[in-house]
Order: C-alpha cells, then structure tokens, then sequence
C-alpha cells in the first residue's frame, strides 16, 4: 500500500497490485496489519528494503511458510533511521506467524531477532488467523534446528532468564536450569561483536509441567550482585489448568522459606538438594515476594515504577524490545488496551520517565496485573505498582 507510512517500500507482484477502487480490501489491510507484521531487530549495518524483502521472501519459501500461493511473502518493510531494526509486511496473518519461526537465523552474517511488533494485539490476531507457526515448516533447510529457543520454540513454555551474570558459562547456567528438568532448547544471547553474554537468555523444558515451578523457584534468585528474571516469554504463556496448583504451591513454600530465612536473620542459602558445579554460593535467594500495600482506589490502569531507567530508554532498538517484553508480561492478566513508556527528550523535562503505563479494558485485569507485578523484579529493579487516575490517563497526563 503506497503512501501508508512514509519510507514504506512497495514491492511488485504481490497480492496488493491492484488495491486502488477497492476500499474495504484496504480496510482489511489496515485492520490486520498488526498481525500480518514481525519487528526484525540486530541488522547488520548494511541492510536495506530490498535486501530484507528478498531475503525473507526466500526464506520463508524454502521453509514451506508461503500459505497465500505463488509469489513473494514479503509485502512492505521498513527500517527505522538508524537502521537499527525494521518491521516486515506478510501478505496474510498466517505467514506472519510462521515468520516467527525464523527467530534467530543468520542474515549477512548476523544472527536477527523475529518478534511480534508492539502493536500486536493477541486477542484480536486469534479471530484473524493462527498465532503458532506451522509444525510443518522445514526449518532445518535454513540451518534452523526445530525446538531450539532460539529458532522457532515460541509458544506458552518458553521461558525468558535475565539477570545472568557475565562470567557464567553456557554449561554452568544450563546447570542450573536443568536443576529442574531436561532441556529441549536453550539460547544464551550473545553480543554480535564480541561474543560475550548478554546476561539473558531463553529456553525450553522437554516436560511444560516443570515450566512454572522452574520460573517461580528462579525468579528473583540473587547470584552475586544480580538478581535473576524468570518468567514465561510470551503472552500467550498463562499458566495451564493443572499447573495453575503447582505454581501457588511453588510461591507458598518460597514464602514460607523466606519468612524463615528473615526470622533467623540467615545472610545466604542454597538450594536444597540441588549442586552446581562451578557456580558461586547464592545469597539471599528469595526476594520480592508480594506484599501488603495501601488501600487504593482501582482504575483501569496500572502505573509500574522502577521498572526501566531513563538510560535504557534512550536506544530505539532498546526501547522497542522493552515495549515487547512488558506488552508480553502486562498481557498475561487481562485484555491489553494500551501500554505507554515515556521517553527522555534531550532538555526536555518529560512527565512519567521510568515508569510504564498499563490501561486494560476493565478493572478485573488492571487489578490482576497490580497483584502479580507488584514485588516482582525485571532487570534488578523492584517493582512497585499502583492504580492510576484514568481520567489521567486518557488525556496523556502521565505526572502523577
């Protein structure tokens, strides 16, 4: 669609040719778009419109993820100023999701992160088509490995671990996860230049029965001056049914371990009956467990403060993975209408720099979110939340 978004770059012989003269096609397009999107993020620096749309074409026809018949898959892409990151146009909602697959594959020589774009709206892409890529994609003629975190494993069980200090080995924090279970996949994100760690990762249990128990366990772990960050990574990743016993039998004991640890002023535990070899004595395990708060007047929204810092904000590449992750967590507790992240502005005194503003579609989700966010940690930082005004909220006053 020419003239949609400024540097949108159109490609010939796509389903899209002839839209002109045809008004509810193009309302169509506009009403999918979100999902029919994937945020590309980790370019090398000299990719470009065409490059990307050629290269993911292809990709996604070797792989068997053309659904829409002959031609490209690629419809439009955009790269942002910096060439930091662009947003890749499917045809339909059914390829966008079986582009989700290819998370991780080598573009140029670099390895690119496939995500959902900050738009996307899981509730809404269900009624549109399907939100899982295709079980029967050929991702190994790619140099993907099917199950891999890192090439595909994206569904309810995959799990995000932050907070990893730098010195540790793939082995040794393998180690560690594997305290709970065998593994089927497990990505340590690396620094492209260097090949350091990045301090996260993501992985994959072969039995999801151990997923919550693992994220509930770890979360919050001190090791060293950091705190781990253990939680599902995808929105659609809400506890199953019969799991849900397990996860609040899991928080009830670490409760009760921590009240025990305060009460005999214990500096540092390990975990018992678990031994990692070549790991440091973690102190301090558990932290950040809930908490009583004031008695507050509930909204629709949800304020998190001491989430992000104004640094973090800074980087467009940054800022959008920060979008995603916490549009992926806030989308666990309810109906996700809107998520706001003011940014710094160099001299400018912005209202709301390190907090994130969470509006759900009715107060049942908002309280919800408060509930289970509230203590948790993210990136070191103890969240605090707390209802804010709506009227406030809707006339973007984000002072309070």
């Amino acid at each position: 669609m020419p003239g949609v978004y400024p540097g949108m770059f159109p490609f010939g012989g796509t389903q899209f040719g002839g839209i002109p003269g045809m008004p509810a096609q193009a309302m169509t397009q506009q009403a999918t778009r979100h999902a029919r999107r994937v945020y590309v993020g980790g370019l090398p620096p000299l990719a470009n419109e065409q490059t990307i749309a050629t290269y993911f074409s292809q990709v996604m026809a070797a792989v068997g993820g053309n659904t829409a018949g002959p031609g490209d898959a690629v419809v439009n892409v955009y790269i942002n100023q910096e060439k930091k990151f662009a947003f890749v146009e499917m045809r339909t909602v059914e390829e966008a999701s079986n582009a989700m697959a290819l998370d991780g594959i080598m573009f140029e020589g670099v390895s690119v992160r496939v995500r959902r774009p900050s738009d996307y709206n899981p509730s809404m892409a269900a009624t549109l088509g399907p939100s899982q890529p295709s079980p029967h994609l050929n991702l190994a003629a790619v140099g993907l490995t099917p199950g891999n975190a890192a090439g595909g494993a994206d569904g309810p069980d995959r799990i995000f671990v932050g907070g990893l200090p730098y010195y540790l080995t793939e082995i040794q924090i393998k180690e560690l996860l594997e305290s709970f279970g065998p593994l089927r996949g497990f990505d340590l994100v690396k620094d492209r230049d260097t090949g350091n760690s990045k301090g996260y990762g993501f992985c994959v249990y072969q039995d999801p029965s151990v997923v919550d128990i693992a994220c509930a366990t770890l979360n919050g772990m001190k090791m060293d001056d950091k705190t781990l960050n253990v939680r599902r990574a995808t929105a659609s990743g809400q506890p199953k049914p019969d799991q849900a016993n397990v996860l609040a039998h899991a928080q009830q004991q670490i409760a009760i371990q921590k009240l025990a640890l305060q009460a005999s002023g214990a500096n540092a535990v390990a975990l018992g009956g678990m031994g990692f070899p070549g790991l440091p004595m973690m102190g301090g395990m558990f932290s950040g467990i809930g908490g009583m708060s004031p008695v507050e007047t509930p909204t629709n929204v949800v304020a998190l403060t001491q989430v992000v810092s104004p640094d973090e904000l800074k980087d467009d590449e940054e800022y959008q993975d920060i979008l995603e992750d916490m549009k992926e967590e806030c989308g666990k507790y309810g109906n996700l209408v809107k998520l706001v992240i003011p940014r710094p502005r160099d001299g400018e005194d912005v209202p709301g720099v390190g907090k994130v503003f969470v509006e759900y579609s009715d107060t049942a989700g908002a309280a919800k979110a408060k509930a289970s966010l509230h203590g948790r940690r993210f990136g070191g930082h103890s969240v605090v939340a707390v209802y804010y005004p709506a009227e406030k909220f809707s006339i973007e006053d984000y002072g309070g």
